[in-house]
């Protein structure tokens, strides 16, 4: 148990809210958009009726060439056994500029030996982190450093993956494993689907920020269900600024 605690401490939690690069595909730059076209065929082989250019709004924002991160948000754990209780401290990190957020999270990311954990982190958190932020021409920090390392070197959890046990045929919600395990849900305000139309329609950010970090806590929680232990200890959510001083910002 004293094991499992040590590494809990270890952990960042993190979740990142994307976005569409520009609100509509003809504010792109004509290479750009012409390479959208090239890759929304593929995407339309499952909407052959779809006029060419319309899925940018609702897609782009999934792949990091055509779209853009608004936010980070990371929770970290501190035990406090005297307390009998666990502290999650979280932060999120966002900017209208995604070169000015990227760098302030590649600083977070330097200040310690941080093991990174995410829902399907491994397949879309991770890889779009790497690809922003080079990018931007920013130089990844070493937590997501990969290239050349051996499996057990990369030091990147993910909740879906550990639920998968070995299945790789099997993609299992974030919002499922919540239900599953009793969590409560991330999704009282808005969904991921609707991330875009809140940046661009609603100006909402603020919005988008509580979903995002919501999502970051679900995370951690569910990762605690997944290793019981036999003393159960209280959790307590502290956010932002406590988060800030203690993650050496």
């Amino acid at each position: 148990m004293a094991d499992f605690f040590e590494q809990l401490g270890e952990i960042l939690f993190l979740d990142i809210e994307t976005a569409s690069q520009t609100e509509s595909l003809e504010e792109l730059n004509p290479r750009m958009q012409e390479e959208w076209l090239k890759k929304e065929k593929l995407i339309r082989t499952e909407n052959p009726d779809r006029e060419p250019g319309s899925l940018y709004f609702d897609r782009a924002g999934i792949h990091a060439e055509f779209g853009k991160i608004l936010c980070v948000g990371v929770g970290f754990f501190q035990v406090k056994r005297k307390e009998n209780k666990l502290q999650f401290r979280t932060k999120v990190f966002s900017n209208s500029d995604e070169k000015e957020l990227l760098s302030e999270f590649h600083a977070l990311l330097t200040k310690k030996k941080w093991i990174l954990c995410a829902h399907n982190g491994k397949e879309f958190d991770f890889p779009y982190l790497c690809r922003r932020m080079l990018i931007q021409g920013i130089a990844l920090p070493e937590p997501l450093q990969i290239a050349g390392r051996k499996p057990w070197e990369v030091r990147h959890l993910d909740t879906m993956d550990l639920w998968r046990f070995g299945d790789y045929k099997y993609y299992t919600r974030l919002e499922l494993l919540a239900a599953v395990f009793d969590i409560p849900t991330s999704k009282e305000g808005i969904d991921g689907s609707e991330v875009n139309t809140t940046f661009y329609k609603e100006k909402d950010l603020g919005k988008i920020e509580k979903y995002c970090l919501k999502d970051v806590e679900v995370t951690a929680r569910i990762f605690l269900a997944m290793h019981p232990q036999p003393e159960e200890m209280e959790l307590e959510i502290i956010s932002t600024e406590e988060s800030k001083k203690e993650a050496g910002e």
